[in-house]
């Protein structure tokens, strides 16, 4: 797949708020549908195949107060794997920073109890086995890869 260009304007604040107050909405509408509505993205004409989400649980490292992020993930086996992308954005996601300092946690999946799970960041060889199978499963991973200096991290979920 050829990278797509990066939009202009993606750097500007209030890109991460559109992000956040949607991720705010996704939430409850996930929750009172028990994922029926919400657990896949980009459905419909002109996508391969739809994208299964999950809802983070997550501890705010400085405040204390619990977050929760509607999230892409890939299965692989018993582990769920998560993408610390934000669009490409210059600055890796809250949730991210949270996850690092608090990494036992909860996901949501659709029909399914709460999923006690033990976050922490691929290391550099698991990051190049999974980001392949990433991008295979959601194509844009690839272009904010390329729209971002920083290396975009991929964290693993460990049942527990």
């Amino acid at each position: 797949m050829a990278v797509k260009e990066k939009p202009q304007g993606l750097d500007k604040p209030i890109v991460g708020k559109i992000i956040k107050y949607g991720a705010r909405l996704h939430v409850p509408v996930y929750r009172m549908t028990n994922g029926r509505i919400g657990s896949k993205w980009r459905i419909g004409a002109g996508w391969k195949k739809p994208v299964p989400t999950l809802l983070l649980d997550h501890v705010g490292r400085k405040s204390g107060n619990r977050f929760t992020t509607p999230l892409l993930y890939l299965e692989d086996g018993p582990r769920l794997v998560i993408v610390a992308s934000q669009g490409g954005l210059p600055k890796n996601p809250q949730w991210f920073h949270n996850l690092v300092a608090n990494p036992d946690t909860l996901v949501d999946l659709p029909g399914e109890r709460r999923r006690p799970v033990r976050a922490r960041v691929a290391d550099p060889g698991e990051r190049a086995a999974l980001w392949p199978r990433l991008v295979d499963l959601y194509a844009d991973f690839e272009s904010y890869q390329a729209w971002t200096e920083r290396e975009i991290p991929v964290v693993v979920l460990d049942p527990r």
